[in-house]
Formats: C-alpha cells, sequence, structure tokens
C-alpha cells in the first residue's frame, strides 16, 4: 500500500498547547491503559500524517474550532474502545478528565457529535489498515510480535438491517419514495400526480407476516406488488417534474430518487421471481437492504444465517489481529488461503515458519502451495484427507499448532464483545470497512499497551 503524501497544511496537524489539568489522572488500571496507548501513538507520530490527509480533504483548515489530527484519531480510539454512540462520546469528552487528557483537549475545546461524526468518518480504511501496519511495524522493533507464527480464521460482520423479508423490503421501497416525493411536493413546490400507498403497503406487509395459508400470503404479496410498482410509476413522473427546477433542494431529491427506484425494482423483480414464480434466485441476484445494498447473506456451517460481510483474519502469538480481508460475497475458506498467505508476505517482508488454519481453508493444493512460500509447518485444523507428516514436521508440532490456531477464536470473541464487531453501526460499503479497521487498530492498540506493563 502505497504512503501517502505528506505535503498538507500542518495547522490541523499537531496537538494544540496544553493546559495544566486542574487535577492528576486517576491511579487505575484503565487510566494506566490510557497513558501506554498515548504513548505508543506518540512514538509513531506517522499515524497524524494519515489521518490528517483525510480530515483536510486537501483543504487548508485552521481556527481555533476546528480538530486536530490528532484529536480526531484518539476520539475514534475511545469510541470502539468503550462502544459509545456519538452523543455519548460528546458527554464523556466534555466529563471524563483521563478521555479529554487522552484526546489532549485544552480547557477551551468542546466538539459536539456532529462534528465529532464529521471528523471521525472522514478517516478511510485504506488509513486505518496503514495505521494498523505502522502499529505491527513497532511491535515487530519491540519484539512483541514478529509475524512468524500466524493463525487465520474467518466471522461474519452483520451490517445494521432488520431481517430482509421480501414484504419488509417492499414497505421500505413505498415508504422511502413516498417521502420523497412529499418533500419534492412541499419543499420544491413542484407539482405533479401521485398517491401515498405507504399505509396500504404497511398493513399488506403485516397481513403477509400473519398469513396462515400460502395462498392467502400469495395474494396479499400480489397486491403489495401492485402498490409497489404503482409507487416505482409515480417516482419516476416525480423525477421527470423535478428536471424543470434547478434548485439545491431538488437535486438533492432528484439524486435520491434516482438511487432508490432501481432498488426498489429490484426488490419486486427479485419478489415477484421467489414468490409469485416460485422460482430460487441466486443471493448475487437478491438485494436484502435498500438501505445497505452493499449487504451480502452469509451462511455459517449450514445453519446459521448473517447478513453483512465476512472477513478474513490473520492473527499472531501476541494476539495482536495482523491483517484483515473484508469480502464480497461468501467465499469458501478454501479459496482464500494462498491470498492471506502473500499478505502476510507483504506485511512482513517474507512468509512465516508455522501457520494454523481453519478446517475449512483446508486442500492439497492449499498445503502445496503454502509449502512452496516456505512455511515450515502448515495446520489445518480438520485434517479433511491430508497425513500429519505432509503438514508438519511431527505429530507433537501439529497439536501444538492446532491449539495454538484456537486462540484466535477468544482474538474474535474480544472483538465482537468489546470493540462491537458483532455489528457494524455505520452507513455504507466504505464506512463499513472503516468500521472494521477502527476495530482491529482499538484492539491492537490495548493489546500492545498491555504487553508494555506486562
Amino acid at each position: 500500500m502505497g504512503n501517502k503524501s505528506s505535503e498538507v497544511p500542518d495547522m490541523r496537524k499537531s496537538h494544540k498547547k496544553q493546559l495544566p489539568l486542574c487535577q492528576p489522572l486517576p491511579d487505575h488500571p484503565k487510566a494506566k491503559e490510557m497513558k501506554e496507548i498515548s504513548h505508543i501513538l506518540d512514538q509513531n507520530r506517522s499515524i497524524y500524517d494519515l489521518v490528517l490527509q483525510d480530515i483536510s480533504n486537501g483543504k487548508s483548515e485552521s481556527g481555533a474550532q476546528g480538530m486536530t489530527a490528532e484529536q480526531v484519531l484518539r476520539a475514534a480510539l475511545i469510541k470502539q474502545m468503550m462502544g459509545f454512540s456519538y452523543e455519548n462520546l460528546e458527554f464523556h469528552l466534555e466529563d471524563s478528565v483521563t478521555y479529554r487528557w487522552f484526546c489532549r483537549f485544552t480547557f477551551q475545546d468542546s466538539f459536539r457529535k456532529s462534528t465529532l461524526n464529521q471528523n471521525i468518518k472522514a478517516i478511510s480504511p485504506e488509513t486505518w489498515e496503514e495505521v494498523n501496519r505502522i502499529l505491527l511495524e513497532y511491535a515487530k522493533v519491540n519484539a512483541i510480535e514478529a509475524g512468524r507464527e500466524v493463525r487465520v480464521d474467518c466471522t461474519p460482520v452483520e451490517s445494521n438491517i432488520h431481517k430482509p423479508y421480501d414484504s419488509d423490503l417492499l414497505w421500505d421501497g413505498v415508504r422511502v419514495l413516498t417521502r420523497l416525493m412529499d418533500a419534492a411536493r412541499i419543499e420544491c413546490n413542484i407539482d405533479f400526480e401521485y398517491m401515498n400507498h405507504s399505509r396500504a403497503s404497511k398493513r399488506r406487509s403485516i397481513e403477509i407476516m400473519n398469513a396462515k395459508t400460502a395462498k392467502k400470503r400469495n395474494r396479499k404479496y400480489k397486491e403489495l406488488l401492485k402498490l409497489s410498482n404503482s409507487t416505482v410509476e409515480y417516482a419516476e413522473g416525480a423525477l421527470k417534474a423535478l428536471e424543470t427546477s434547478s434548485s439545491i433542494g431538488a437535486e438533492i431529491i432528484k439524486n435520491q430518487l434516482s438511487h432508490f427506484i432501481p432498488l426498489l425494482k429490484k426488490v419486486i423483480d427479485q419478489t415477484t421471481r421467489r414468490v409469485i414464480n416460485d422460482e430460487a434466485v441466486p443471493a448475487s441476484e437478491k438485494i436484502f437492504s435498500i438501505f445497505e445494498e452493499h449487504t451480502d447473506i452469509i451462511i455459517k456451517d449450514r445453519r446459521d444465517i448473517y447478513y453483512g460481510h465476512k472477513i478474513c483474519l490473520s492473527g499472531g502469538a501476541s494476539n495482536l489481529i495482523l491483517d484483515c480481508q473484508i469480502l464480497d460475497g461468501n467465499s469458501e475458506d478454501s479459496t482464500l488461503t494462498k491470498e492471506m498467505l502473500e499478505r502476510q508476505q507483504e506485511i512482513y517482508g517474507r512468509s512465516p515458519l508455522k501457520v494454523a488454519l481453519d478446517g475449512g481453508f483446508a486442500s492439497k493444493e492449499n498445503l502445496k502451495e503454502a509449502k512452496e512460500m516456505g512455511i515450515k509447518d502448515v495446520c489445518f485444523a480438520k485434517k479433511r484427507g491430508l497425513d500429519i507428516s505432509d503438514m508438519c514436521r511431527s505429530e507433537y508440532v501439529y497439536k501444538r499448532l492446532r491449539n495454538f490456531r484456537a486462540g484466535i477464536e477468544s482474538g474474535i470473541s474480544w472483538l465482537k464483545r468489546t470493540f462491537g464487531l458483532t455489528r457494524c453501526l455505520w452507513r455504507g460499503l466504505e464506512s463499513f470497512k472503516s468500521y472494521v479497521w477502527a476495530s482491529i487498530v482499538s484492539a491492537n492498540l490495548l493489546t500492545l499497551a498491555r504487553h508494555r506493563l506486562a
């Protein structure tokens, strides 16, 4: 990954002069961890250059009201570590002596939740990933993690959506398009004909959920599809009417209508095929949310169904997360082995000596490719027809690596329980990726701090 240019305005780069606090930080383990994380960040100040590129967006921003790159990054870390909403983050940054010290706030600094949101969301997933690699280099120099033993596993991260029943998706589309048409008529004073089918669509959606027989359910689906198609026609008429207006408000509504009309059409198509025509619709041709249209369906172990994205994580012996791939679709684990190992070569400049992977990654071809990379011992948790002697130098090494692999399960559980990786609460695919990487960076900083305090 290429480095970003450092030729940017430095008004927001460095922290402002810190005024003395009215009271010392508490003698508490959490405060000690925050101090150590602050020390690690100060030893890797190139991180702030990366963040500055994103929050400045090529513009020179100065003045007393702007957040520095340092403050933005540190506030983002607190948000992920503590699981705060932006509203709670605003409160705690006002109230807590420790958090204000950590974020390098002066007595005058006070930022609303909208400002915190705007700045934190500006940090791109590429920047978060680059920050993680800087921390891995720091861990290597300080003999915390050398990347010689690696364990790999996958886990789903859900999007912030409701269960994607076709009836609910149709109602979502109808109510959103109707709301936009209402706005076009009232706010932009655009005259066009349309009927509000929101209440009728909601009623049909509820009746579908409560239907006792397939015949009654299909009849209600046909009624809901008719209302949905009618709403699409009205929305397309509104789109044409908005062409006559040059106001900014009309342009915004036009863009939103142009975005949601095709999505509702896609829901209508998949519902017609699945319910009316009794056709099996492939997951790749479905949409699971009109708000988070990037969402994939992930079926784990042929029993658990998730809606979001599958991520593949590489962990080290230090419990640091060394790498993460956010995947499109529900790729088989066995197709990811080579790529994840090649990414380790990219990060460390050489292959690890030992690799432990979940059973789903196992195949003769993957074992062969791993050995060709120079990896001495390759352990798949399930052998799947492979001999231990082909994978590892001895049965003892195989058992040790198999036990070592199980450690990433606890790491994934920690990410989900403590850093919110169960469900992404940020909207959009880029924000989804940023959320995942922000959780990983926060976890790695806390891991590094605990290694240094041990």
